[in-house]
């Protein structure tokens, strides 16, 4: 970390270039004789990465940032406050800090926070932004997070993992027992300092995997920004046996959809289905992870178009869906005279249960993208392709 680089001058440059082409930084003469034009261009292309991502560290001065990759990887200013609103009481130790967004976060809403970091660097650079954002309940250790709490005595509120899923073995990983730190081979000793964990994973990761890999399970968030799955945040509770809760939340520019419900009742309900009535439902991509088709549909008295479409139907409106909702102008069986006869050349496409691609059906049907009308290619329940003409409700 060369505190130079906090000089006055220096991060005024910075500022200034935030929209730059970095490499023209890079291949002049360096204007400063303590900073040179690589670590100005790393300070530019990580700051510029905070300005939508974490806009509290990108408006904050003097704020010290890492390689880009360390921001590329870190949770999201709003994913990062959702996390924090699951915890609660008074201690909690995260032991895989990194650059401390979830960390400082949680010291918003905790009276002591332990944040670890195995990379020194990342760990002096963590501890000084937490200053500069006027953090002083965060205590930042240089260690690796495991090796530090089989040496400490302390007994926490919450701990806190962000598993690497990269392993210098194997690559790109998906198990936990493959990420590190292991949690599974460690859930002894991290149960041994606390009764309870929260676990940041791959969105990509199964439900059924990571509940067999785990003990005591007690919620899975599935957690979506701007309709884009980030995150599963597991929530673990020492000798908890009773059903698994799944909470999705779609975080939005304006507001949030938020729908709950148990593995247990998503595996007992029934679907009904019919066909397209007056209003469709597309559930938000966090649903859709969650797997909860048959307890949406039942929550909120509507019907499934067919067993494996996931759109669902009613003749009413249901304005507390988690997604988007559409009119349902008109219904075709899909042919190419049907599509030729409705006389569209433009209109967003969708396609759910569908044999053919967005990309084909453009170029066959010649409709560009954009415009007011909806098209939704999708099976029926009497396994008809179909389409559903629709104009967007909400």
């Amino acid at each position: 970390m060369n505190k130079d680089t906090l000089k006055t001058g220096v991060q005024e440059f910075i500022t200034k270039n935030i929209n730059t082409d970095t490499m023209s930084v890079l291949l002049k003469k360096t204007p400063f004789t303590t900073v040179s034009s690589k670590e100005l261009v790393e300070q530019i292309e990580a700051k510029k990465k905070c300005q939508k991502k974490l806009p509290k560290w990108y408006n904050t001065p003097n704020i010290y940032y890492p390689n880009k990759l360390n921001i590329e990887q870190t949770s999201s200013q709003k994913t990062a406050q959702y996390k924090a609103s699951l915890l609660d009481k008074n201690s909690v130790l995260d032991i895989t800090g990194g650059f401390g967004v979830d960390s400082y976060y949680f010291s918003e809403k905790m009276k002591e926070v332990s944040h670890c970091e195995i990379n020194e660097k990342l760990a002096q650079i963590a501890a000084h932004n937490f200053n500069e954002l006027g953090a002083k309940n965060i205590k930042t250790f240089p260690f690796d997070g495991i090796k530090y709490l089989q040496k400490s005595n302390q007994f926490y509120d919450w701990i806190y993992i962000d598993p690497s899923r990269r392993n210098d073995a194997k690559g790109k990983v998906f198990l936990l027992s493959d990420c590190l730190p292991n949690v599974p081979k460690n859930i002894e000793l991290l149960f041994s300092k606390t009764n309870n964990i929260a676990i940041k994973t791959s969105p990509l990761l199964d439900f059924s995997v990571g509940i067999s890999e785990l003990k005591y399970v007690k919620e899975i968030h599935v957690v979506a920004l701007e309709n884009e799955v980030k995150e599963l945040i597991w929530i673990l509770e020492k000798n908890y046996s009773d059903t698994i809760k799944v909470q999705t939340v779609n975080i939005g520019k304006k507001h949030s959809d938020y729908f709950t419900f148990t593995l247990n009742e998503e595996k007992d309900v029934s679907t009904n289905y019919e066909l397209p009535q007056q209003y469709l439902f597309e559930p938000n991509s966090a649903i859709l992870k969650s797997g909860a088709f048959k307890t949406l549909g039942a929550k909120l008295n509507l019907n499934k178009l067919h067993v494996n479409s996931h759109l669902y139907t009613s003749k009413h409106m249901e304005p507390t869906f988690p997604g988007r909702i559409f009119k349902i102008e008109n219904s075709i069986i899909y042919n190419k005279k049907n599509i030729k006869d409705l006389k569209i050349s433009k209109a967003n496409i969708t396609t759910r249960n569908f044999p053919e691609k967005v990309a084909n059906l453009r170029k066959k049907h010649k409709i560009s993208d954009g415009g007011t009308i909806y098209l939704f290619f999708t099976t029926d329940i009497n396994n008809n392709l179909t389409v559903l003409i629709c104009s967007k409700n909400n």
